[in-house]
């Protein structure tokens, strides 16, 4: 297959262009490579696989030393007319959108940066895919849709009119997007709800690498609601083999069934939540240092416990997350310690 992976520089797209290309696909990467965070995290991504530093110069495509399927090209999403040429001339089989502009908290402070990129972007792939008889576009939406909810765990049939930041109210919007589309159109397309994703290449404003900076240079971590919190953390492994499960069953259209639209939505997370102090505990020990931790109430945009309810991927695909928490946290620590140090 001719896939095109947009936020491939990113910490999920990075992982998910490797399984891809280890699989015998055909990969084109985009990203922009913003500077939300530090710019030389996501070229240390693409220098694994093979890009190389002049992957800086927009709209440039470069084509990987090391695995003969892949070419990356910097590209916003909201610039229209390249990505439609780009998508007219590779002629993809399949697209997988992770490309966003990410984090709850930044969107309070940067609105319009979420409104850009994963609204006026978002369509902008929607309308490439639609033109382009695309036969399955699979894209990232957000635990976040949730918002506060009090029913645990989350269901995909649960409401979510209800976001508390505005980058949930970002990924509902591409869920209804996506939605209207295939009903139109009969594109078929699949949204899948990440659940606190975490592992080797992490993204350095997540909780993962913010705690391993601050315990390591023995600086205080920042503990939100006192440490109250409850998290769905997902093994970046995990969420990759869900992606591809989805990948190889698009959504079928049946016309025999009355207003059958070609669309899904999954959570797609650990199924188990964990206490946030539990992480930090077993943060601490794999890297040898107790934390110095700062107890602060509640930010705004936060929501206090996920919980992934992904009785739908196991049915419908087999969908088994294994990763443990402590394997998990291992397996990042290790990478932390030799990357950062």
């Amino acid at each position: 297959m001719k896939i095109l992976v947009t936020g491939s520089a990113g910490f999920i797209g990075f992982h998910l262009v490797k399984k891809l290309l280890e699989t015998g696909h055909k990969v084109t990467g985009i990203d922009n490579i913003n500077s939300y965070y530090d710019p030389e995290l996501k070229f240390a991504r693409l220098a694994e696989t093979g890009i190389g530093r002049n992957a800086e110069t927009l709209g440039w495509p470069l084509e990987s030393s090391l695995y003969p399927g892949y070419s990356f090209i910097r590209m916003n999403l909201e610039d229209k007319e390249r990505l439609e040429d780009l998508f007219r001339n590779e002629k993809f089989d399949w697209v997988c959108n992770l490309a966003a502009q990410a984090g709850v908290r930044y969107s309070i402070e940067n609105p319009s940066a979420y409104i850009s990129s994963n609204i006026v972007g978002f369509l902008n792939i929607l309308e490439a895919c639609r033109k382009n008889n695309i036969k399955h576009l699979v894209y990232a939406s957000s635990s976040s849709v949730y918002g506060n909810s009090s029913k645990m765990p989350f269901s995909v049939n649960d409401r979510v009119d209800k976001p508390v930041s505005l980058y949930a109210a970002t990924k509902k919007s591409n869920e209804l997007m996506a939605y209207t589309y295939s009903h139109l159109y009969k594109l078929p397309a699949t949204g899948l709800r990440f659940f606190t994703v975490y592992g080797p290449w992490g993204r350095p404003d997540m909780a993962p690498i913010l705690f391993s900076n601050s315990i390591m240079a023995g600086t205080p971590i920042k503990v939100f609601n006192n440490g109250n919190l409850e998290r769905d953390f997902t093994y970046i492994d995990d969420i990759v083999e869900g992606i591809l499960k989805v990948f190889d069953h698009p959504p079928v259209f049946n016309s025999a069934v009355p207003d059958d639209v070609p669309h899904s939505v999954f959570n797609i997370g650990n199924g188990k939540p964990v206490r946030l102090m539990d992480f930090i505990e077993i943060l601490e020990k794999e890297l040898g240092k107790v934390a110095v931790k700062e107890f602060l109430p509640m930010q705004p945009g936060d929501v206090y416990k996920t919980w992934a309810d992904v009785t739908e991927l196991h049915e419908q695909f087999g969908y088994k997350p294994d990763t443990t928490l402590e394997k998990g946290i291992f397996e990042f620590a290790s990478w932390y310690k030799k990357y950062y140090h």
